[in-house]
């Protein structure tokens, strides 16, 4: 054991664990928490949480965890035993996993999004990570993304000249994936307010539905918010049309395409788009940085990429769709409400 590795506890042994790393090749990039921490160098799983024996005791076995608990209230734990607390739980129980981890004292809680199902639960649980001194990283996961960094610091710095529109396409519910595309476009593009909503479609969880919506930014540009339907195939998607150029995320980040504004050599006067230039990463860099940015967090105070504080704005906007949708299905006129 390196007793100068940070020491994680992972509460759940499901696919964010480590199941999605199952199938890959030993040297392919992180897909859960397990591999990026172990890969990291300054971090040593010491402890998993996991009701279900046989899944716990494959995944201790699988990334060399040292011991392995039922539940927290059975472990008998010392508080300060953990320096981070990973959480990769079902939703419905990261309240209470949440409010277990602060009473261990880490230095740093890391959750899989969203926080909680609930926006007055996701609000008592980062104030409590603040009145605590607990740093809390949320997966948004892109926020950790090379491109999306690079997009950000480029649209920043007028590379791409003003920005037009966005089109951006989502489904499998309006907070569990539709969080993640609010997030995205709150990093790339933003403060943002809500022009209409669309209707509520329920294509996967009954109390979660997709919805498709208008916004626009402080800039006055449109997003244009649509939705897929999840029955059919996973869909996350953006177009942003620039001054400059278009650029295009596919596959949920994992291709992007450049195309650049170029004078026609037929027509003059007229600027076309180039075929441009596709990026396909060799799997994702997402939690590699995830870990590296709570490595640089931990030992020089970093800020953390993406915290309670952006979950929270998502989880808002979020729910402010989802209930101006319901309200206007049923004739009613919805108030929103401040975070």
């Amino acid at each position: 054991m390196n007793a100068q590795a940070y020491k994680v506890l992972i509460i759940g042994c499901g696919n964010m664990a480590g199941g999605y790393d199952l199938l890959q090749p030993e040297d392919a990039l992180p897909l859960g928490h397990a591999k990026a921490f172990s890969k990291h160098g300054g971090f040593e799983v010491t402890a998993c949480v996991e009701p279900d024996a046989a899944k716990c005791a494959a995944f201790q076995k699988r990334w060399h965890v040292p011991t392995r608990f039922a539940t927290l209230q059975d472990a008998g734990l010392d508080a300060g035993q953990f320096d981070v607390i990973s959480i990769c739980s079902p939703t419905s129980v990261h309240a209470n996993h949440i409010e277990s981890a602060l009473a261990l004292k880490p230095k740093l809680i890391f959750c899989e999004k969203p926080i909680t199902a609930s926006l007055k639960n996701t609000q008592h649980a980062v104030q409590a990570c603040a009145d605590q001194q607990v740093f809390l990283a949320v997966n948004y996961s892109r926020r950790w993304s090379p491109q999306v960094v690079q997009l950000k610091a480029e649209l920043a710095e007028g590379y791409w000249g003003a920005v037009r529109s966005v089109s951006a396409i989502y489904n499998k519910g309006i907070l569990n994936n539709g969080s993640h595309m609010l997030d995205l476009l709150f990093c790339l593009f933003g403060p943002l307010r809500i022009v209409s909503v669309g209707q509520a479609i329920d294509d996967f969880f009954s109390d979660d539905p997709s919805v498709d919506a208008t916004l626009r930014t402080e800039q006055g540009f449109p997003i244009q918010l649509n939705v897929a339907h999840a029955q059919d195939y996973a869909l996350f998607e953006m177009q942003i049309v620039t001054e400059k150029g278009v650029i295009s995320m596919e596959d949920g980040g994992a291709r992007w395409r450049f195309r650049h504004a170029k004078p026609s050599k037929q027509l003059t006067g007229y600027c076309f788009l180039n075929y441009g230039d596709w990026v396909e990463p060799q799997g994702s860099y997402a939690l590699a940085g995830a870990v590296a940015n709570i490595f640089e967090t931990l030992q020089n105070g970093a800020p953390l990429a993406s915290s309670g504080s952006n979950a929270l704005q998502a989880q808002n906007w979020c729910e402010q769709i989802k209930q101006m949708a319901l309200a206007q299905a049923s004739g009613h006129t919805f108030k929103k409400e401040a975070v």
